[in-house]
């Protein structure tokens, strides 16, 4: 005798599109971070050759190559702040040695001199950044500032001179408040005062574009 067919439960039978179109969804899904990272490299790969370009263009002498590399580095923070929220130490020490390289050249027969005075910048501007931090923390009883913050704004202070600096400081804030602005009103994502920033992706493109406008200037 034959065996009688076994009917396919409705339930099985209506899964299998509704199955269909969970996997086409999540491969579409996959499909557009995979475009949005390759897009998002493709950014920054033509930052920096901007960058390098720009510096060596500003200074035609061993100046420029320092900005090109100081332009690479200040890419680098902007990218991994904007990522992960952390400055990392090794890039703001590459940053800060390369600044006293760059002082050196600038004033090769008074080279202590040049390497003190942007010490000298580099810890005013680091400690104008940590009483910011302090005063913060103590009015609103959580940190605006990182400690990486406060870092990376002593090597820039080492890069730029007395004039620049607050310059460059306006330049940032200005960015990190429009950055602000424009995710608040697109609603990508909530926006309130407990709302963590990266500033780094700001203080850092300003850096190298403070050392820019100084170099621009002596050019002209």
């Amino acid at each position: 005798m034959s065996r009688p067919r076994q009917s396919t439960p409705q339930a099985a039978v209506s899964s299998s599109p509704a199955s269909g179109r969970l996997v086409a969804g999540v491969q579409g899904a996959s499909a557009f971070r995979r475009k949005r990272s390759i897009l998002a490299t493709g950014a920054v790969v033509l930052l920096g050759l901007a960058g390098v370009i720009a510096s060596l263009a500003a200074a035609t002498d061993l100046r420029g190559l320092l900005g090109a590399v100081l332009a690479l580095l200040m890419l680098a923070i902007a990218v991994v702040d904007a990522r992960r929220l952390i400055i990392p130490n090794q890039l703001t020490a590459a940053t800060l040695a390369l600044a006293f390289v760059h002082a050196a050249i600038q004033e090769p027969r008074e080279i202590v001199a040049a390497v003190s005075g942007a010490m000298l910048r580099g810890a005013v501007l680091a400690l104008l950044f940590l009483a910011l931090r302090e005063v913060y923390l103590r009015l609103r009883g959580r940190e605006g500032l990182g400690l990486g913050d406060v870092k990376l704004a002593g090597a820039g202070g080492a890069w730029l001179g007395w004039s620049m600096m607050p310059i460059a400081i306006e330049m940032a804030a200005l960015g990190a408040l429009a950055y602000y602005g424009v995710r608040h009103v697109a609603s990508v994502e909530a926006m309130h005062a407990r709302s963590r920033i990266p500033f780094g992706l700001f203080l850092a493109p300003a850096i190298w574009l403070g050392w820019l406008l100084e170099a621009l200037l002596d050019l002209a």
